[in-house]
Protein backbone atom coordinates (compact mmCIF):
# COMPACT_ATOMS: atom_id res chain seq x y z
CA UNK A 1 0.00 0.00 0.00
CA UNK A 2 1.90 3.30 -1.03
CA UNK A 3 0.01 5.75 2.07
CA UNK A 4 1.79 8.37 0.98
CA UNK A 5 4.18 10.17 -1.82
CA UNK A 6 6.60 13.37 -0.82
CA UNK A 7 8.15 14.46 -3.97
CA UNK A 8 8.94 17.50 -7.15
CA UNK A 9 5.57 17.99 -9.27
CA UNK A 10 6.78 16.76 -12.61
CA UNK A 11 3.19 17.43 -14.35
CA UNK A 12 -0.04 19.14 -13.94
CA UNK A 13 -3.38 18.39 -15.49
CA UNK A 14 -6.98 19.37 -14.62
CA UNK A 15 -7.47 16.47 -12.30
CA UNK A 16 -4.38 14.98 -11.51
CA UNK A 17 -0.56 14.88 -11.07
CA UNK A 18 2.77 13.47 -11.61
CA UNK A 19 4.80 12.96 -8.40
CA UNK A 20 8.51 12.53 -9.26
CA UNK A 21 9.72 10.23 -5.98
CA UNK A 22 13.26 8.94 -5.92
CA UNK A 23 13.38 9.38 -10.23
CA UNK A 24 9.66 7.28 -10.19
CA UNK A 25 6.82 9.45 -11.80
CA UNK A 26 3.79 8.51 -9.86
CA UNK A 27 0.42 9.53 -11.51
CA UNK A 28 -2.02 10.89 -9.01
CA UNK A 29 -5.90 11.40 -9.24
CA UNK A 30 -6.20 14.69 -7.30
CA UNK A 31 -9.50 17.13 -6.91
CA UNK A 32 -9.58 19.95 -9.44
CA UNK A 33 -9.19 22.62 -6.91
CA UNK A 34 -5.75 21.02 -5.80
CA UNK A 35 -4.50 20.36 -9.46
CA UNK A 36 -4.94 24.38 -10.37
CA UNK A 37 -2.74 25.60 -7.56
CA UNK A 38 0.44 23.57 -8.22
CA UNK A 39 3.38 24.61 -10.28
CA UNK A 40 5.10 22.08 -12.07
CA UNK A 41 8.69 22.07 -10.36
CA UNK A 42 7.20 22.73 -6.69
CA UNK A 43 7.36 19.67 -3.72
CA UNK A 44 4.64 18.02 -2.21
CA UNK A 45 3.43 15.79 0.14
CA UNK A 46 0.43 13.72 -0.53
CA UNK A 47 -1.94 11.56 1.67
CA UNK A 48 -2.77 8.17 -0.62
CA UNK A 49 -4.98 5.27 -1.60
CA UNK A 50 -4.14 3.34 -4.01
CA UNK A 51 -7.22 1.28 -5.58
CA UNK A 52 -5.57 -1.90 -6.90
CA UNK A 53 -8.22 -3.44 -9.74
CA UNK A 54 -7.41 -6.47 -11.91
CA UNK A 55 -6.70 -4.05 -14.81
CA UNK A 56 -5.40 -1.85 -13.36
CA UNK A 57 -3.64 0.32 -10.15
CA UNK A 58 -5.18 4.05 -9.32
CA UNK A 59 -3.68 6.07 -7.02
CA UNK A 60 -5.75 9.02 -5.26
CA UNK A 61 -4.12 11.89 -3.47
CA UNK A 62 -4.94 14.82 -0.92
CA UNK A 63 -3.31 17.66 1.08
CA UNK A 64 -4.80 16.33 4.50
CA UNK A 65 -5.00 12.74 6.69
CA UNK A 66 -9.07 14.46 6.89
CA UNK A 67 -10.11 14.27 2.89
CA UNK A 68 -8.40 10.60 2.95
CA UNK A 69 -10.22 9.43 5.74
CA UNK A 70 -13.35 10.74 4.07
CA UNK A 71 -12.70 9.21 0.72
CA UNK A 72 -11.99 5.64 2.46
CA UNK A 73 -15.47 6.12 4.12
CA UNK A 74 -17.32 7.65 0.88
CA UNK A 75 -16.26 4.21 -0.67
CA UNK A 76 -17.29 2.06 1.80
CA UNK A 77 -21.12 3.28 0.60
CA UNK A 78 -22.94 0.80 -1.73
CA UNK A 79 -22.81 2.27 -5.36
CA UNK A 80 -20.23 4.66 -4.71
CA UNK A 81 -16.49 4.33 -6.65
CA UNK A 82 -13.33 6.09 -6.22
CA UNK A 83 -14.38 8.83 -9.43
CA UNK A 84 -17.11 9.21 -7.22
CA UNK A 85 -15.80 9.40 -4.17
CA UNK A 86 -13.03 12.09 -5.46
CA UNK A 87 -15.84 13.91 -7.41
CA UNK A 88 -18.16 14.43 -3.56
CA UNK A 89 -14.43 15.77 -2.39
CA UNK A 90 -14.33 18.05 -5.26
CA UNK A 91 -17.50 19.62 -4.70
CA UNK A 92 -17.66 19.75 -0.97
CA UNK A 93 -15.08 20.26 2.05
CA UNK A 94 -14.82 17.73 4.85
CA UNK A 95 -16.77 19.99 7.23
CA UNK A 96 -19.36 20.23 4.61
CA UNK A 97 -19.97 16.56 4.04
CA UNK A 98 -19.63 16.13 7.76
CA UNK A 99 -22.79 18.90 8.32
CA UNK A 100 -24.59 17.01 5.71
CA UNK A 101 -24.40 13.72 7.09
CA UNK A 102 -25.26 14.95 10.49
CA UNK A 103 -28.17 17.04 9.64
CA UNK A 104 -29.72 13.72 7.37
CA UNK A 105 -29.77 16.45 3.97
CA UNK A 106 -28.70 14.46 1.06
CA UNK A 107 -29.38 17.82 -1.40
CA UNK A 108 -25.30 18.80 -1.62
CA UNK A 109 -24.62 15.11 -2.40
CA UNK A 110 -27.19 14.62 -5.48
CA UNK A 111 -25.53 18.08 -6.63
CA UNK A 112 -22.66 16.47 -7.36
CA UNK A 113 -22.07 15.02 -10.78
CA UNK A 114 -21.97 11.27 -11.02
CA UNK A 115 -24.30 11.04 -7.55
CA UNK A 116 -27.74 10.32 -7.98
CA UNK A 117 -30.75 10.70 -6.23
CA UNK A 118 -30.47 6.85 -4.24
CA UNK A 119 -26.59 7.13 -3.35
CA UNK A 120 -27.30 10.76 -2.56
CA UNK A 121 -29.19 9.06 0.23
CA UNK A 122 -27.14 5.66 0.91
CA UNK A 123 -24.47 8.50 1.59
CA UNK A 124 -26.07 9.61 4.10
CA UNK A 125 -27.63 6.53 5.83
CA UNK A 126 -24.43 4.70 6.09
CA UNK A 127 -21.60 7.51 7.02
CA UNK A 128 -24.25 8.70 10.13
CA UNK A 129 -22.35 8.48 12.92
CA UNK A 130 -19.26 7.55 11.02
CA UNK A 131 -17.93 11.13 10.33
CA UNK A 132 -15.93 13.04 12.84
CA UNK A 133 -18.36 16.11 14.12
CA UNK A 134 -18.00 19.54 12.07
CA UNK A 135 -16.81 22.01 13.99
CA UNK A 136 -19.97 24.32 13.39
CA UNK A 137 -21.66 21.29 14.91
CA UNK A 138 -25.46 21.11 13.57
CA UNK A 139 -27.86 21.23 16.69
CA UNK A 140 -27.84 18.30 18.27
CA UNK A 141 -31.95 17.17 16.56
CA UNK A 142 -30.25 17.87 13.60
CA UNK A 143 -27.67 15.60 14.86
CA UNK A 144 -30.11 13.01 15.99
CA UNK A 145 -32.19 12.86 12.99
CA UNK A 146 -28.79 12.33 10.88
CA UNK A 147 -28.21 9.23 13.24
CA UNK A 148 -32.04 7.52 13.03
CA UNK A 149 -32.03 5.98 9.21
CA UNK A 150 -28.42 4.37 10.58
CA UNK A 151 -30.40 3.05 13.69
CA UNK A 152 -33.43 1.71 11.60
CA UNK A 153 -30.72 -0.11 9.12
CA UNK A 154 -29.22 -1.56 12.10
CA UNK A 155 -32.31 -3.13 13.67
CA UNK A 156 -33.20 -4.26 10.09
CA UNK A 157 -29.99 -6.00 10.11
CA UNK A 158 -30.61 -7.58 13.56
CA UNK A 159 -33.89 -8.85 11.81
CA UNK A 160 -31.74 -10.80 9.60
CA UNK A 161 -31.73 -8.31 6.30
CA UNK A 162 -28.45 -7.97 4.31
CA UNK A 163 -26.62 -4.85 5.47
CA UNK A 164 -27.18 -3.52 1.57
CA UNK A 165 -30.71 -4.53 1.35
CA UNK A 166 -31.48 -2.83 5.02
CA UNK A 167 -29.91 0.64 4.25
CA UNK A 168 -30.90 0.84 0.72
CA UNK A 169 -34.69 0.23 2.47
CA UNK A 170 -34.73 2.81 4.91
CA UNK A 171 -32.98 5.07 2.36
CA UNK A 172 -35.99 5.05 -0.19
CA UNK A 173 -38.54 4.88 2.54
CA UNK A 174 -37.19 8.00 4.40
CA UNK A 175 -37.04 9.93 1.42
CA UNK A 176 -40.63 9.64 1.07
CA UNK A 177 -41.38 9.85 5.07
CA UNK A 178 -42.67 12.87 6.61
CA UNK A 179 -40.24 15.17 9.02
CA UNK A 180 -42.02 13.48 12.08
CA UNK A 181 -41.30 10.03 10.57
CA UNK A 182 -37.91 10.70 9.61
CA UNK A 183 -37.59 12.11 13.56
CA UNK A 184 -38.66 8.67 15.14
CA UNK A 185 -36.78 5.37 14.92
CA UNK A 186 -39.89 3.24 15.47
CA UNK A 187 -41.94 4.99 13.00
CA UNK A 188 -39.43 4.76 10.47
CA UNK A 189 -38.78 1.09 11.36
CA UNK A 190 -42.59 0.56 10.86
CA UNK A 191 -43.05 2.49 7.53
CA UNK A 192 -39.89 0.59 6.32
CA UNK A 193 -40.85 -3.38 7.54
CA UNK A 194 -44.48 -2.07 5.67
CA UNK A 195 -42.72 -1.76 2.56
CA UNK A 196 -40.35 -5.08 2.97
CA UNK A 197 -42.93 -7.34 4.19
CA UNK A 198 -42.03 -10.59 5.89
CA UNK A 199 -42.07 -12.38 2.31
CA UNK A 200 -38.93 -10.24 1.23
CA UNK A 201 -36.84 -10.94 4.53
CA UNK A 202 -33.49 -12.21 4.01
CA UNK A 203 -31.61 -15.27 6.20
CA UNK A 204 -29.12 -13.72 8.47
CA UNK A 205 -25.90 -12.75 7.21
CA UNK A 206 -27.72 -12.91 3.35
Amino acid sequence: MISSLTGAVAHVDDDALVVVVGGVGFSVAVVPQLARTIAVGSDIHLHTNLIVREDALALFGFETREELVVFGQLLSVTGVGPKSALGVLSSLTVPQIAEAVAADDDAPFKRVSGIGPKTAKLIVVQLAGKLAPPRSAAPATARAAGAIPAQVAQALIGLGWSERVAAEAVASVADGASEADRASVQALLRLTLSVLGPARREPAGG
